[in-house]
């Protein structure tokens, strides 16, 4: 084998590719959701049930949760027991990458709690492996330490991140940003890298990219936007957008820029800002989960995505007690892609 997928023919699917499953993780770190841990498992219960809508839906779990998802969940959700910390597996799931002949492989990331904020995370850092060996996928090791909501690719050789997510001491000191360029641009088969400067105010994360910007299909992407000078994210948002508005794809490309308007400002039990966002939603075979923040943004982000996405079913869940422990739809789900032969309407 050689030293990294993109030499051997590999590159991530952008997640409007075809899936095989869904992939989520049963929430169960009392100390981050406290009193919230009851309806956050009602939420992750429903956006379960609605992804299974559309495609196969395997949710890990401790073994002493098996039968209250089995409960929440139902017979359509199917459980592997899988020893975790937290409930993001976006983040420390493995990625999947994918040849032109339909052999997938697995990319397992490091992950260190998001730079060493949530202890212990040394459950969360073997769930890659576990889903794999599961899967009997074999996988590349990168020695990167990052998450699986930092990055967004279009499918076509372009990979946008914001970059204190990434190119961070807490992540991978001494790294420079070429360094951790190259690795990511090797490990996810793409050619091109955009930067962006900013993620959202209160995002522990140091801000990921599927708050702020997302691929909806080659040469276009979704970006949240401000347009109160007084929010502590306008300068933010409008960074971003000019970033982007500057940059080029990998093929060349000017980027189309849909703008998804910003909910208004919400707060933790603490009095911290929570990172709100339409832009952190999923996209199952034929359908769109987005969240709902009871705002009456909710409509219009609702008819912009539904807009970008034509031809989907679009579901809209109310998300705010997740958001409690800081993530979104986006945070909580992790696509499996699913070959499709030319022409064919069914996995080969």
């Amino acid at each position: 084998m050689s030293s990294d997928p993109r030499s051997d023919g590999f590159r991530m699917p952008p997640e409007w590719e075809t899936h095989a499953r869904c992939w989520m993780a049963w929430p169960s770190r009392d100390d981050l959701w406290g009193k919230h841990i009851e309806e956050v498992r009602e939420n992750y219960a429903d956006i379960a049930k609605a992804i299974a809508r559309f495609e196969p839906v395997t949710m890990i779990a401790n073994p002493d949760h098996m039968a209250d998802i089995s409960l929440k969940c139902g017979s359509g959700v199917a459980c592997l027991p899988v020893e975790h910390d937290d409930s993001w597996i976006r983040d420390n799931g493995p990625s999947f990458v994918m040849n032109a002949i339909g052999r997938i492989m697995g990319v397992r990331w490091d992950f260190n709690g998001w730079g060493e904020r949530f202890l212990p995370y040394d459950l969360d850092a073997a769930v890659p492996d576990a889903v794999l060996d599961h899967l009997r996928i074999s996988r590349y090791t990168p020695g990167l330490v990052t998450e699986g909501g930092a990055f967004h690719t279009d499918g076509e050789g372009t990979l946008v991140a914001v970059e204190p997510s990434i190119v961070n001491d807490n992540r991978n000191p001494g790294k420079s940003r070429e360094e951790i360029e190259d690795i990511l641009l090797r490990h996810t088969g793409t050619d091109r890298m955009i930067w962006l400067p900013y993620g959202l105010a209160g995002d522990h994360t140091d801000g990921h990219v599927d708050n702020v910007c997302c691929f909806i299909r080659p040469g276009a992407v979704a970006v949240l936007a401000c347009d109160n000078e007084d929010d502590e994210n306008y300068e933010r948002l409008n960074a971003n957008r000019q970033a982007l508005e500057a940059a080029v794809d990998a093929q060349g490309r000017e980027l189309e820029i849909i703008q998804v308007p910003q909910p208004r400002a919400r707060y933790n039990d603490k009095g911290e800002r929570l990172p709100l966002s339409y832009i952190n939603f999923y996209a199952p075979n034929g359908g769109l989960i987005l969240p709902a923040f009871e705002d009456p943004a909710d409509d219009r982000a609702h008819k912009v995505l539904a807009g970008a996405f034509k031809g989907r079913d679009v579901i809209q869940l109310p998300v705010l007690d997740i958001l409690q422990g800081g993530g979104g739809i986006h945070c909580i789900t992790l696509q499996q892609p699913k070959f499709m032969s030319p022409g064919s309407e069914s996995g080969a």
